[in-house]
């Protein structure tokens, strides 16, 4: 989580050169050779309907990153974090139907209501940012319902033909928008560390923390990630949040860390 989100603070330092889509672009451009490397997924052999999941998945990933980066322009780090958690914490909550959701329901609804642009805090906050968190969310929820069709049967092989979509989506936006800058070797330094430190590293410390500790365990220390966001902003960008966008913050991580717990759905890591 703290490499994901570290990944998250230097991918915002391109955003004034590159913009949000120049980011997602050479990120993702990056990270397609660097798993594509590691995984090897040309030695998959899968079927027609297999792969139609696969193109899925990828398009909920790349849309995710370039939601999520959009969403970093307008709202700090931290926020943007808490609202994308509402996709895999509703497909937990829809998996489950247990009387104590009813609680983890009223967190993550109140919570959002301080955040959305007409909520007690709004006059900090930019609606714009806000949906494109929110469709980061959505992004992710489907990115979990894809990923769980296919990951079981190649892992890391997925990851990296997901990347391997999610660029070819992507990366035109990006090319079309900033143009021959977005090639600048200037810029490769950058864009490899935020390939490492969003892609690379996380999944290879995921897979290795999947295989020693229960789902349900990773699922509730995955619902820390927006505080970790939150400090990362803080330290590396001087994003400071007012006490009632904390609140609201903890109010999502409570129920996220709820809804895992009591759920046997895993929330997954995105590549945000």
């Amino acid at each position: 989580m703290a490499s994901i989100q570290l990944g998250a603070a230097l991918a915002k330092g391109l955003f004034p050169i590159v913009g949000a889509s120049g980011a997602t672009s050479l990120r993702l451009v990056f990270a397609t050779v660097v798993l594509m490397l590691i995984w090897r997924p040309w030695r998959m052999r899968c079927s027609f309907t297999e792969l139609r999941i696969i193109v899925l998945y990828g398009l909920a990933m790349g849309c995710m990153n370039y939601f999520f980066y959009r969403a970093l322009e307008l709202i700090p780090l931290g926020l943007a974090v808490a609202l994308e958690f509402t996709g895999p914490l509703a497909v937990a909550l829809f998996s489950s139907r247990r009387g104590v959701d009813f609680l983890w329901v009223a967190l993550a609804v109140l919570g959002l209501l301080v955040l959305l642009p007409m909520g007690i805090d709004s006059v900090a906050m930019s609606p714009t940012g806000v949906g494109f968190g929110l469709a980061a969310g959505l992004c992710w929820a489907l990115y979990i319902v894809f990923g769980q069709k296919t990951a079981s049967a190649y892992g890391g092989q997925i990851v990296a033909l997901g990347v391997f979509v999610a660029t070819l989506v992507i990366a035109p936006i990006g090319i079309y928008q900033v143009g021959a800058k977005l090639w600048s070797p200037s810029l490769w330094p950058a864009a490899l560390g935020v390939a490492l430190l969003s892609s690379a590293i996380p999944y290879s410390l995921e897979i290795f923390a999947l295989a020693r500790i229960p789902s349900r365990t990773f699922g509730v220390l995955m619902s820390l990630e927006p505080v970790i966001g939150a400090l990362v902003g803080l330290a590396f960008l001087g994003e400071r949040l007012s006490g009632i966008q904390s609140l609201a913050i903890m109010g999502i991580m409570l129920a996220s860390g709820g809804s895992a717990y009591t759920s046997r759905v895993v929330l997954h890591p995105p590549l945000d």
